[in-house]
């Protein structure tokens, strides 16, 4: 690999591949360990040129949990799930944002910080919830039930957002839809968080109707009971862990349901010989690093639109971004959705 324009030294670029090395020595996952001495000394002086370019160009860059971890720990300002770099995108004071996760992310992203260029890396990094509803879907469902209050999960486009009356995140549904007023509520686009949210109100003693749209999460959706019971009489005294993305059998059968966020915090502070993660592998390689003493079995799975994030993606994206990489949004679209996303930090904070 070329050393950068800026020309960092031979002891530089080592010094960076120790660090990233250090950084990244507890990640193990099943394909084996591809963060080596080698490697890292590889990197480093992509991440070097990363950083110094953010230092120039007064550019932050957010990452989600789930993107690889030569990101999060070579070139990460935050890191986090949707809710907590969504604020993050609101306070950001940066002329540059770039968003390591998926199109959404960085569509709310520009919804929130409307002054600041907002980049994708991979224009291709989709989502199977976004991508379930567009519009013109939301206005079809909406004529249907005129009387229900519109939420729709931040996994969706700035269109749909536009149109809800409130956003939510995992971390925040529950509560939310609760506080709300309206009796019926349209959850849009994921079916089983709406499944999840449903079984949770009646255990709350609540009489509210829960519509939902037909979306799903590629990556949460595949995770089965029996793959927990299966796992639970190799592993006694196993917590399961699991994401309300998921169905509601699993959840309704895991010892710990939550938002990225949640799930590591419960890892964290719950004494357990082994952890079965059902999520997003990145979640796994996050705790390896944050939570060394705790020990996971196999169980989690890759999303293909995260991972389509790279170093070299990001360092493209600082450089010169194409125009399909950076976010542009009507704004009236923005505005509207804006306000959704407003009234999801005002709702989350008084409950």
């Amino acid at each position: 690999m070329s050393s950068p324009p800026f020309g960092p030294t031979a002891r530089e670029i080592e010094a960076e591949g120790e660090r990233l090395f250090r950084a990244l020595l507890p990640v193990d996952c099943e394909a084996g360990r591809p963060w080596t001495w080698d490697a890292c000394q590889a990197m480093a002086p992509l991440t070097l040129e990363i950083n110094a370019l953010k230092r120039e160009r007064n550019a932050v860059i957010l990452a989600h949990s789930y993107v690889e971890p030569e990101i999060i720990y070579g070139v990460a300002d935050f890191k986090g799930d949707s809710y907590q770099l969504s604020l993050q995108a609101r306070d950001a004071a940066a002329k540059i944002i770039v968003f390591a996760g998926v199109v959404f992310m960085a569509e709310t992203a520009k919804i929130l910080s409307p002054e600041a260029t907002v980049v994708v890396p991979d224009r291709r990094s989709g989502c199977s919830l976004a991508e379930a509803m567009d519009g013109a879907e939301l206005d079809r469902l909406r004529a249907l039930h005129p009387d229900a209050a519109v939420v729709c999960y931040i996994n969706s486009t700035a269109e749909v957002k536009a149109r809800a009356d409130v956003c939510v995140t995992s971390g925040n549904v529950f509560q939310i839809v609760q506080a709300l007023p309206q009796r019926r509520i349209l959850f849009v686009p994921d079916r089983l968080m709406a499944d999840n949210l449903r079984a949770q109100l009646r255990r709350w003693g609540s009489e509210k109707e829960i519509i939902s749209a037909d979306g799903t999460c590629l990556v949460h959706d595949t995770f089965t009971v029996a793959q927990m019971e299966d796992a639970r009489a190799r592993f006694p005294g196993l917590k399961v862990v699991t994401h309300p993305e998921c169905p509601a059998d699993v959840a309704a059968a895991a010892d710990f349901v939550g938002s990225t966020g949640a799930m590591m915090s419960y890892v964290r502070n719950t004494p357990a010989p082994h952890f079965l993660m059902l999520t997003e592998c990145g979640l796994v390689s996050r705790l390896q690093v944050e939570a060394p003493d705790k020990r996971f079995i196999g169980g989690c799975r890759l999303c293909p639109h995260m991972k389509r994030n790279s170093l070299e993606k990001i360092r493209d994206a600082l450089r010169a971004p194409r125009p399909d990489q950076i976010i542009t949004l009507d704004e009236e679209v923005r505005r509207r959705a804006a306000r959704s996303l407003e009234r999801m930090f005002a709702l989350a904070a008084a409950n």
